[in-house]
């Protein structure tokens, strides 16, 4: 029984594991497509320049 126990424990953390990794992925492609938007869309400034479309 306890062997059984340990298959399936290991089997649900080995599905949450890459569960998490996927999630993360989403996240990584979303924030790499927010900061390239932002970056081809920045304003220009009254110099002429461009500005920073972020504030730190």
């Amino acid at each position: 029984m306890v062997p059984l126990l340990l298959v399936l424990l290991l089997a649900l953390v080995l599905f949450g594991a890459g569960f998490a990794m996927k999630a993360l992925w989403i996240v990584a492609v979303i924030v790499l497509a927010v900061w390239l938007l932002g970056f081809v869309m920045r304003s220009t400034n009254t110099g002429g320049g461009r500005g920073r479309w972020y504030r730190w």
